[in-house]
């Protein structure tokens, strides 16, 4: 199982950004699936996350901005990044809890992160 996550880059102050992360290889079921960011010099930060069901959490600091949103039948998930602020510089990562064909529990697997950058 691989996921791989693409769309980030370099936005203006108050631009937009959509990142995907695709779910590839023998799977079965994807439970949970979300994002992550880490700026420099600061810790790993939970930013969204959706479940199987469609239930989504986002962080307070980015709650009327971002968007997460998931395909289950293309195993994808998408974070719509709106009204975007420096702050919001940082390599997004993805993540998701699949239960592979061959396997009997659920693994918690990365992307290998997106890069995006805002400038003022």
């Amino acid at each position: 199982v691989q996921l791989q996550a693409s769309g980030g880059g370099l936005a203006q102050a108050g631009g937009s950004l959509r990142l995907s992360c695709a779910a590839s290889g023998s799977i079965f079921s994807i439970r949970v699936m979300g994002w992550f960011r880490q700026a420099p010099g600061k810790q790993r930060e939970l930013v969204a996350v959706i479940s199987g069901g469609g239930s989504t959490w986002t962080v307070d600091s980015v709650k009327e901005r971002f968007t997460i949103s998931r395909d289950s039948a293309k195993n994808t998930v998408y974070l719509e990044m709106n009204s975007l602020k420096p702050e919001d510089t940082a390599v997004y990562y993805c993540t998701a809890d699949v239960l592979a064909v061959s396997s009997d529990r659920y693994v918690n697997y990365w992307g290998q992160g997106t890069q995006v950058t805002v400038s003022s």
